[in-house]
């Protein structure tokens, strides 16, 4: 752990940021902090973890501040709060890794509205690059998708989804852009055939048909628990302006970080700035991305999609352990929830080493508290319900079928009950 972190991700982070941390003065202290925090790191195995430094008197006021900082006292407290702490490298993975980008806020003194480093984000310049680079890959995605809400629910749902988890794994050489109409529902199920080839579970049809009763009722709240920036979320946009344009949606709620993370994670602003360049697109160019962008500008416009930042998803316990509002507000607003990204899947199943083919019913159904949909590509060791014979085969078939994104899955359960 900590020689990726400190030699590639924090070296990174400084290269990116490299004007900023040596030529503007205002930057000084952070950069001073940031070399703290990675020397902690080059001596990883001998250097405890601490709690975070105590908030500023003129926070100690501000609501949101005392309770994520009250939310990390509470995380740390067993792995600080003993005769021998925890170092970065015994704590848990889970722990360390959220930790790690917590105290990069810290040195940057993120959260600190008297600070003249407040709110930087040392990953938008990664994140703009990522944004730029995905319009050439949308562009053809989004020309062959744009009539998607008023095709067969059954296809469009289920195609949008695939989309959502292979992103540009998805084989369109079969889907040529002169379709003719009558032949679309064919080559819609040659695309998923294709693209879901290496799912080792697939839960998609019951999904559809929820989705169905959904739209059938009139369209329900949606959420999207984001993973990454990029093209990656570009899918995502994709996936929620289908559930808006087929009915199987009245809104989409975005749920995003509350601070910069994991890199690439996304955040209110970069989902809104994702939309204006898209809108900003030349005509000529992208016509099918602009025109895009355009849609999803109204969606926020109007309040049909809708962006939530929370602490929790920037924070390492087990889903399970979410706070009560979080919960109660899930529970009695949101008709189903999809859960996007390794790190949101791990925390799904608590980070746990379950066997592969228990139930995602009874690791994840009989506690989430709504309908949830979980779209993961295998990037760990850790998974749930996948079926043994497919895992066997991916077994024979690559060495790192669990780790290097080859292989997925689609789990689909309506949830506790109580």
């Amino acid at each position: 752990m900590s020689r990726r972190i400190d030699s590639e991700i924090l070296e990174r982070t400084f290269q990116e940021n490299r004007d900023e941390f040596l030529n503007d003065p205002t930057f000084a202290s952070a950069f001073e902090k940031f070399q703290a925090l990675r020397s902690d790191l080059q001596s990883a195995s001998t250097s405890p973890l601490r709690h975070l430094h105590p908030l500023p008197d003129h926070m100690k006021n501000d609501p949101v501040a005392v309770r994520e900082y009250n939310e990390w006292q509470s995380i740390l407290s067993p792995h600080v709060n003993k005769n021998a702490p925890d170092t970065w490298l015994s704590a848990p993975w889970m722990v360390a890794e959220f930790y790690l980008y917590r105290r990069l806020m810290e040195t940057l003194d993120y959260f600190n509205p008297d600070s003249p480093t407040f709110l930087y984000d040392p990953f938008a310049k990664q994140k703009f690059s990522g944004l730029e680079t995905s319009v050439a890959m949308a562009e053809p995605i989004l020309a062959q998708v744009k009539d998607l809400g008023t095709k067969n629910l059954r296809e469009g749902f289920a195609l949008s989804t695939a989309f959502a988890l292979w992103g540009n794994k998805m084989d369109l050489s079969i889907w040529p852009a002169d379709t003719k109409a009558s032949d679309a529902p064919e080559l819609f199920q040659k695309v998923l055939a294709s693209a879901n080839e290496n799912l080792l579970h697939d839960d998609t049809e019951v999904l559809v048909e929820y989705g169905q009763k959904l739209c059938d009722k009139g369209g329900g709240n949606i959420d999207i628990v984001v993973d990454n920036a990029g093209f990656e979320l570009i899918m995502d946009l994709l996936l929620a302006d289908y559930l808006i344009d087929s009915g199987i949606a009245k809104t989409v709620r975005f749920q995003l970080k509350s601070h910069p993370t994991f890199v690439s994670d996304a955040l209110e602003k970069d989902l809104r700035q994702h939309v204006q360049y898209y809108c900003d697109l030349e005509q000529e160019k992208y016509s099918s991305a602009k025109m895009a962008g355009e849609r999803w500008q109204t969606y926020l416009n109007k309040g049909m999609w809708e962006c939530n930042e929370n602490s929790f998803w920037v924070q390492p316990p087990p889903m399970w352990e979410m706070p009560q509002d979080l919960r109660n507000d899930l529970k009695e607003r949101c008709d189903l929830a999809f859960i996007k990204g390794d790190a949101n899947y791990r925390r799904l199943l608590g980070d746990l080493e379950w066997d592969f083919s228990t139930p995602f019913e009874d690791v994840v159904g009989h506690y989430f508290p709504c309908p949830v949909c979980a779209l993961r590509t295998l990037k760990a060791e850790v998974g749930c319900g996948m079926e043994k014979e497919k895992v066997e085969n991916a077994k024979d078939t690559d060495k790192n079928w669990c780790t290097n994104g080859r292989f997925g899955v689609v789990h689909f359960s309506m949830g506790s009950q109580e």
